[in-house]
């Protein structure tokens, strides 16, 4: 694993945002790995572990989160920037040597499958093949309320264990994990404070799209789905209140129409941590 950064531009200036690169740098395909709302790109490890002896695997932390730097101006925080930050990274992925440009493979989860399909939306993208996890062309609002009970509330702990605690209740959703697994994912969203304090690594600038007078809507995303020519991997956890069922199996019908699995006893989101979650997902990049 190599850790790296990328200088990107906002209307106040520059911030680097970071990412983690695993895999032969010089391979024909890459995969870029993108977390959801309040995650980082450490999310991936064992995904990208079980990607890399074939592919380079790229897990950026979105701005304002992780080891990316914050922006300046809060009302920034949204997905036209995250998308002009991706491209850049894009542009640093694909190379400007003259060669031949590396296969593009995308795997989002929530809000890195919204920025995934916008960006396999677009004329000319340069994705080649989309894995959406647990997010899809229709949001409901009642989704979106529920992740502004907490996005953006900047809670403190006194202790690491207590925020281990907390990680494992408001992400239990995630699914059966292992000890080892929530280590990992407690460690890596940490952030101790100066006066010893822990809470989350992200800004909590990031949950202002949710404090809003007006009540949340629906979110519909169907015209740019219906824009998606590659072959698209769709996973949803059965219990999922963010991609509902009958949204799923729209999305079969409609688009790219892609394909979908359902993995039991899960909801919001399918970490990509078991195994039979990155077997899925590497069989669609690798063998299909």
């Amino acid at each position: 694993m190599r850790e790296q950064t990328v200088k990107c531009l906002s209307a106040e200036g520059f911030h680097a945002m970071h990412y983690v690169e695993w895999g032969d740098p010089t391979a024909s395909r890459v995969v870029i790995c993108v977390h959801g709302l309040t995650r980082n790109g450490r999310d991936f490890d064992e995904l990208a572990q079980a990607l890399a002896p074939v592919c380079r695997v790229i897990c950026p932390d979105i701005v304002g989160r992780g080891k990316s730097d914050w922006l300046r101006a809060k009302t920034g925080y949204g997905y036209p920037q995250y998308c002009a930050d991706l491209t850049v990274l894009l542009a640093r992925v694909t190379g400007a040597d003259g060669g031949t440009p590396p296969r593009i493979y995308w795997v989002g989860t929530s809000m890195g499958g919204i920025l995934g399909m916008l960006l396999a939306a677009s004329p000319k993208t340069p994705i080649e093949k989309l894995v959406v996890n647990d997010v899809g062309a229709h949001i409901p609002a009642a989704s979106l309320e529920r992740l502004g009970t907490y996005v953006g509330k900047d809670p403190r702990f006194k202790t690491w264990r207590e925020l281990d605690t907390y990680m494992r209740v408001v992400c239990a959703p995630f699914g059966p994990l292992t000890d080892a697994q929530w280590r990992h994912l407690t460690e890596h969203s940490a952030k101790q404070h100066a006066d010893g304090s822990w809470g989350m690594s992200y800004d909590p600038g990031i949950g202002i799209p949710f404090q809003k007078e007006d009540p949340l809507e629906d979110v519909d995303l169907w015209r740019p789905y219906e824009a998606i020519r590659c072959p698209t991997l769709l996973l949803r956890g059965a219990q999922s209140d963010l991609l509902l069922e009958d949204t799923a199996a729209q999305m079969t019908q409609r688009g790219p129409k892609a394909r979908l699995v359902v993995f039991d006893g899960i909801g919001h989101a399918p970490m990509l941590m078991a195994r039979d979650q990155i077997d899925t997902v590497r069989d669609f990049l690798l063998v299909t």
